[in-house]
């Protein structure tokens, strides 16, 4: 199993060189100079040119590239244009609070998607079915963005329940205050994840009830919710585990869009200031971080999945 993941990681190294050299290609052709960022009204020309040569943004872009790749083998992903600290670093101290949105609103998604669509698919056309459909309908067309300003003006400003920014209260150590935080950017996150699971799972869960092993356990008299909780659930699973490993990538983008609406302390915040600053090291750190997660998140999903069913077997 070891040599087999090491040779799953080793195969991702062409992927994540092209995906290198996609991005900087889209950030060298977007507009935008960030020398910009450090010019002032009254500044001449010959200092604008002297802060670009101090960056090395009047070298070839290839050979700017090549200098990002030199500096990420070094293990730094570059420094940063904007403040001269290194990418990975950047990225590092940020990644606990991006790790546990995503975690969070993950485990939230699917705990409150497994009785729902299991009630959803065991009561078809009836008003449960109805009811969450109709609830899964709203998670699937609202927009993340949209669904976190409407509950931040609510639970923060109109009933002042819940802190509408940041990850924690200034002065303030507390775990406590870091889940009251972490409230409304984790249900909003998940969400969307939520209705989207639930119509898998009420779909796998009406093509179970239909298998002969559901209709012997009833010949023997089984409850429905002993039927649909010790042996419909099982079936389930198996593709929930599959859409968890699709689901990543927007779990990724999703995560940018709530921890920028939330001020979120994490890697999305630290990618949309970037993005505005035209910071292209801390842009291609991210990029590749992030698909580099997308990686792993797949390869632990199908991992997960050869032993929760063990006719499945892992292929290199």
């Amino acid at each position: 199993m070891r040599q087999l993941i090491v040779r799953r990681l080793l195969q991702t190294l062409p992927m994540l060189f092209f995906v290198s050299v996609v991005c900087f290609t889209m950030i060298k052709l977007a507009p935008g100079d960030p020398v910009l960022s450090f010019v002032t009204p009254n500044m001449h020309a010959d200092d604008i040119e002297r802060i670009r040569h101090n960056l090395g943004l009047d070298k070839p872009a290839y050979i700017q590239y090549f200098i990002w790749i030199k500096e990420m083998f070094r293990g730094n992903f570059g420094y940063s244009l904007i403040n001269h600290q290194p990418v990975l670093g950047q990225i590092l101290e940020r990644l606990p609070a991006t790790a546990g949105l995503m975690g969070s609103a993950i485990a939230l998604a699917v705990i409150l998607a497994i009785p729902l669509g299991l009630i959803a698919g065991a009561n078809r056309n009836r008003w449960a079915d109805k009811l969450i459909n109709f609830i899964s309908y709203v998670g699937i067309s609202i927009p993340l963005f949209w669904l976190a300003i409407l509950l931040m003006y609510l639970f923060a400003i109109k009933l002042h329940l819940l802190p509408s920014m940041g990850m924690r209260t200034i002065g303030v150590e507390s775990p406590l205050d870091v889940l009251k935080h972490g409230i409304l950017p984790c249900t909003v996150l998940a969400f969307g994840f939520l209705a989207g699971y639930v119509r898998y799972i009420r779909s796998s869960t009406i093509g179970q009830l239909k298998e002969e092993y559901v209709q012997i356990q009833y010949a023997f008299g089984s409850k429905k919710s002993t039927i649909l909780f010790r042996h419909v659930l099982k079936h389930v699973l198996l593709p929930v585990i599959t859409l968890l490993g699709m689901s990543m990538g927007d779990l990724v983008a999703g995560a940018i869009v709530t921890e920028t609406v939330f001020s979120w302390p994490g890697i999305g915040s630290l990618g949309m200031t970037a993005v505005k600053g035209m910071d292209y090291p801390v842009i291609m750190g991210i990029t590749l971080f992030s698909s580099l997660m997308l990686i792993v998140g797949n390869l632990a999903a199908d991992i997960l999945y050869s032993f929760v069913d063990p006719r499945i077997k892992l292929k290199g």
